[in-house]
């Protein structure tokens, strides 16, 4: 079971979330972690599972969960970090705890963050959304709809979910060259997410810092990586394992 677990009593009342589990091009985790910090977000709870692989992350000096809830009651936003990828047995467990957390608390608006593979990718960014008017509000902000395709993952769950209920959702989906993790795939997104959000965010320093940023984001697959091999081996003929 995914438990979603804040420290204390928020009234998220009309927030809007913004969630960039980590994929292709690791995008969403760079655009987010890049506005917890341009933001001021407040650590505010974490996500929690027995099924999780066994990892701990250490952010200055303190030992912290490796999936944590971020606020900004000031923006009224709310956001997810992740630093490992969601395993694919858990992708709709853990799109049922968000989706229910954003429903229970009276969030307003979801919006989604992520990579889209493509050969020789090109500057334009696409938009998937849960209605007409708000595919329309994404043209306007620049954003080209995908008339055909499939969507994965927790943010394609999120918006199948958000579309039967009438719940504002936006997928902002940014083309990347394979395997390839580059910080001006975040610097897309956010301006993307600023047009649409009136958002105020300066993403300069995402240019000036672009090694420090491409630097984190591979140390957190490293410590993810270290993590998968080191239970990997702990688990070895103890029986089957989620991870085989």
């Amino acid at each position: 079971m995914i438990d979603i677990r804040m420290f204390k009593k928020m009234n998220l009342k009309g927030f809007t979330f913004i969630e960039g589990f980590p994929g292709v091009g690791l995008v969403g985790p760079m655009a987010i972690s890049y506005i917890i910090d341009k933001l001021g977000m407040a650590y505010a709870g974490y996500v929690d599972s027995h099924d999780f692989p066994p990892l701990v992350s250490i952010h200055k000096n303190t030992p912290m969960p490796p999936i944590r809830v971020y606020v900004n009651e000031k923006s009224k936003i709310a956001t997810i970090f992740a630093e490992f990828a969601i395993p694919l047995e858990l992708t709709r467990e853990m799109a049922d705890a968000v989706y229910s957390m954003i429903t229970a608390t009276g969030m307003s608006r979801i919006f989604s963050i992520g990579g889209m593979p493509i050969q020789n990718a090109q500057a334009d960014i696409y938009a998937i959304a849960s209605a007409p008017s708000l595919l329309k509000e994404a043209q306007k902000a620049g954003l080209k709809p995908i008339g055909e395709g499939v969507a994965t993952g927790v943010s394609a769950l999120l918006l199948a979910r958000s579309t039967i209920d009438g719940l504002p959702d936006t997928n902002i989906m940014v083309p990347i060259e394979q395997a390839i993790i580059n910080p001006k795939y975040a610097k897309s997104a956010i301006e993307s997410l600023k047009k649409l959000m009136k958002l105020s965010i300066d993403t300069s320093d995402l240019d000036k810092e672009a090694k420090l940023v491409e630097e984190k984001i591979r140390e957190i697959i490293k410590k993810h990586a270290e993590s998968h091999d080191t239970y990997k081996k702990t688990v070895e003929g103890t029986g089957p394992s989620m991870y085989a």
